[in-house]
């Protein structure tokens, strides 16, 4: 039986340019966005500036990390401690932390087959628990159907906060992901669309938000230095009333994202030739089911999930094993503990609203889920695929 030869921590190299202009600023030794002379160049600021142009949103704030960026908007938007949050049920761990972190209480909402959020669910949630905010995270890159979500908060009152850490260079309806809510933040965490390590992206059309925004994250008083922000004269009235949370992005960092934006569209195009490779692979696999994405989505297939169909639940960890042995980590959602990245709503037992979840909770008990690195080829990808069948056959009873 083959082994798949390569590692899926690999990661693309940062373009040559990134590289060069990072080069620089490390020579001159002037990292923080801040420390700069008159004349020089404030890379943080062109980010922003570009980025908010990428989106089609007039305001651009860079943060240290994904996280920080949902932290600060929530924290401009909430009324009050204890304000209850609407989320995904199948999310990842820093949305229910930036919520907790914010002030606010997590009221989790179901997750359908299609693995977006429930509408039906989410109406519900809300009125159950007059819950007027809802984080909306794409997980894995799944867009959820944006025009019920929209036409239901603005039913509902609900302000949308999109989570685009997946969705990067994604659209719906031919719109860029985060162009929907009152706020969208996205994430340059080294396994997202574009790397700097860490580092975080918040954008919005609402001046009173992005005036907060930069100035929770730590501003001083250099924030006339923002291309892509609101009225000077606002964040200054602001600035004695906004606590600095110090989660600014770096020159360095903003220097290594700024020409990966002119790549995203290839990227895409990269990743979802690899996906459907991968995914057709699977297509043929017996007791593998695959999701469906809505027509109106244009995705990027950084990962692929599926279910693994005919295993009683003590069979997962044998074929997880079967998977890794030949060289392929395959994670599962369905783990009675968290694993590495990977973890769901009832590993979280900071969430003090409980609610019964049977339909996240089974569509997560058989969900796999694969990372494809952008270096891999397609036909890395059908021998992925082969690895994940036979570990299956080899799994599934007699």
């Amino acid at each position: 039986m083959r082994e798949f030869p390569r590692s899926f921590t690999e990661q693309q190299p940062i373009p040559a340019a990134g590289i060069e202009r990072a080069t620089e600023v490390m020579a001159s030794g002037k990292l923080h966005r801040y420390n700069l002379g008159p004349g020089e160049t404030d890379d943080a600021a062109l980010l922003e500036q570009e980025f908010a142009g990428y989106v089609g949103r007039r305001y651009c704030v860079a943060c240290n990390s994904g996280g920080f960026a949902l932290h600060i908007a929530l924290r401009a938007l909430l009324p009050e401690r204890g304000t209850p949050v609407l989320c995904n049920a199948f999310t990842l761990s820093p949305v229910p932390g930036a919520i907790h972190n914010a002030g606010g209480v997590t009221v989790p909402v179901e997750t359908d087959e299609s693995l977006t959020i429930d509408c039906d669910d989410l109406r519900l949630a809300a009125e159950t628990h007059d819950a007027r905010f809802l984080v909306l995270t794409h997980m894995r890159g799944h867009i959820a159907d944006m025009d019920a979500v929209a036409a239901l908060c603005a039913e509902l009152g609900i302000t949308l906060i999109e989570d685009c850490a997946h969705t990067m260079g994604a659209y719906w309806r031919n719109r860029p992901s985060g162009a929907h809510g009152t706020a969208a933040c996205f994430s340059t965490q080294s396994n997202k669309h574009i790397n700097s390590g860490e580092g975080g992206l918040l954008v919005t059309d609402d001046a009173e938000l992005a005036a907060r925004a930069v100035l929770y994250t730590g501003s001083y008083m250099f924030y006339d230095s923002h291309l892509a922000a609101p009225p000077r004269a606002r964040v200054g009235e602001l600035s004695g009333e906004i606590p600095n949370y110090s989660g600014r992005m770096d020159r360095l960092r903003a220097a290594l994202l700024r020409p990966q934006l002119s790549e995203l569209e290839a990227r895409r195009e990269h990743w979802n030739a690899l996906y459907r490779r991968l995914e057709g692979r699977l297509a043929q696999a017996d007791g593998i089911t695959l999701p469906q994405r809505h027509a109106a989505a244009e995705y990027v297939g950084s990962s692929l999930q599926f279910w693994a169909e005919g295993l009683a639940l003590e069979q997962f960890p044998d074929f997880i094993s079967r998977c890794a042995d030949r060289g392929v980590p395959v994670a599962w959602f369905g783990n009675p503990s968290a694993r590495g990245y990977t973890s769901n709503f009832r590993h979280w037992r900071y969430l003090s609203v409980e609610r019964a979840l049977p339909k996240t909770q089974n569509v997560l008990s058989r969900l796999c889920d694969i990372r494809l690195p952008l270096t891999f080829t397609e036909e890395d990808c059908a021998l992925i695929g082969e690895i994940i069948d036979d570990s299956l056959q080899a799994t599934r009873p007699e």
